[in-house]
């Protein structure tokens, strides 16, 4: 199927910097998708080509490929359904030999695992649904990844909410056939609970850094104690002092970077791993305070030990609580050196709306506001469709291609609590690609 390449100039280099967004080179259109609630697509860019994994406009899983430079997509679909759940994102990496894997569709369910025979070729795709057999009954969050010396791993988690352990695989090159990276998993809530991670994310000091909080049960209101570790090798785990970790990490035995208790404000998915301009690991998560309302904390390791700063002093409390996709009413971003001096840490806030602080590295405390940053051209932000709740979706992804950036865009309803939606719902959605310059 040949679809048109757009070549759109909406914003000139100097609005576009003027509102913290990129330029934009071209869009090129894709396909149809599924818009009556959101789950994640991937996007994967190598070796001159790219791949992208979404949900049709028949919520039938799909890989889309083109050579770059190429304005034709080539489609295959693969035999998986979409439901109604949020949680079911499509997982995307390629080898080193060039064979594409894919993972998705699973909330607590069993291992969805396909594999190409042949090199860059999606019609060769085929179905696995194995790697080694063992713990794939009740997999959730697929996520793949490079390892140290360039193997590919992959993760998940194995259990449900409030009950789960991380495991990790490795990709045996040339048997083509997965083995345990680890054997044990990483962490075991030993069937009171379980953790939801940030990382692993590779940093500028060597180390493999990964966050994660704690859950009793399927309500997420009963997250607690924001957790570290760091590894080299992604085998051997440590504290941020550098004591050696014995595996499975249980939450008597981890490294906890802030001890939030059960009902303290902090949820799966606020915490964001960044550092500053001494390679000092800084976690930005948000918790209670003591009236109640919700604010943003950072936890920064100094000299072997966290220290705790307050940066936010908003007067609203986010109170969440149930099972099931929910919508974020407050997002954090990564804190990163800011080129004019400080660090940036950047927010997106229900009632306080979009920003950014810049604060003083040596204190944490905020020594003025900053232009966020934007993904995309303001104009991409901003829904086309004008039935009732659409909400933009963007979606980057793992490239070797460091001259330019790619992005996609698509709209759809928001998150329901992975319930079914009686209708009447939105028209599918373009599904778009941008090119934008770095």
């Amino acid at each position: 199927m040949n679809l048109r390449l757009s070549i759109v100039c909406l914003l000139s280099l100097t609005a576009a910097a003027a509102a913290g967004g990129p330029r934009m080179i071209r869009a090129l259109d894709v396909a149809r998708v599924w818009s009556g609630h959101p789950v994640g697509f991937d996007l994967l860019t190598v070796r001159g080509r790219q791949f992208i994994a979404f949900w049709d406009d028949q919520r039938r899983m799909t890989i889309a490929a083109r050579k770059l430079g190429s304005q034709a997509w080539q489609f295959a679909r693969l035999p998986s359904q979409l439901g109604w759940d949020s949680h079911n994102y499509i997982a995307l990496a390629a080898d080193r030999d060039g064979h594409l894997h894919v993972s998705g569709n699973m909330h607590v369910r069993p291992l969805v695992y396909f594999r190409t025979t042949r090199p860059w070729d999606i019609d060769s795709f085929e179905p696995v649904h194995r790697m080694t057999g063992a713990n794939e009954q009740r997999c959730t969050y697929p996520d793949f990844l490079t390892g140290p010396a360039g193997e590919l791993i992959f993760t998940y988690r194995d259990g449900r909410s409030g009950s789960g352990d991380q495991i990790y695989n490795r990709y045996d090159l040339k048997a083509r056939t997965w083995l345990r990276l680890l054997d044990r998993p990483l962490t075991d809530g030993q069937g009171r609970m379980n953790a939801y991670f940030h990382g692993p994310l590779a940093g500028p000091d060597g180390y493999f850094h990964l966050a994660w909080v704690w859950r009793n049960t399927p309500d997420c209101a009963t997250n607690h104690d924001l957790t570290y570790a760091r590894s080299k090798d992604l085998r051997h785990w440590e504290t941020s002092a550098g004591q050696a970790l014995a595996l499975p990490i249980r939450v008597e035995t981890g490294d906890i970077a802030d001890p939030v208790p059960p009902g303290g404000g902090i949820i799966n998915g606020c915490a964001h791993i960044g550092f500053d301009r001494k390679k000092r690991v800084v976690i930005a998560y948000h918790k209670f305070d003591a009236k109640g309302n919700t604010q943003v904390y950072l936890a920064r390791l100094e000299e072997g030990r966290w220290k705790h700063y307050q940066i936010s002093d908003w007067n609203y409390r986010w109170e969440f609580q149930g099972g099931g996709a929910i919508p974020f009413e407050i997002r954090l971003g990564a804190v990163q050196p800011e080129p004019g001096g400080g660090l940036r840490l950047e927010y997106r806030h229900i009632q306080y709306g979009q920003g950014a602080w810049r604060l003083d590295e040596a204190t944490l405390k905020p020594a003025g506001e900053l232009e966020p940053r934007r993904q995309a051209p303001e104009e991409l932000s901003r829904p086309e469709s004008a039935f009732p709740g659409m909400e933009v979706q963007f979606k980057s992804g793992v490239s070797d291609d460091k001259s330019r950036n790619w992005l996609l865009r698509w709209e759809t309803l928001g998150a329901n609590r992975d319930r079914p939606r009686p209708g009447p719902l939105p028209e599918p959605s373009p599904l778009r690609l941008y090119e934008l310059a770095r």
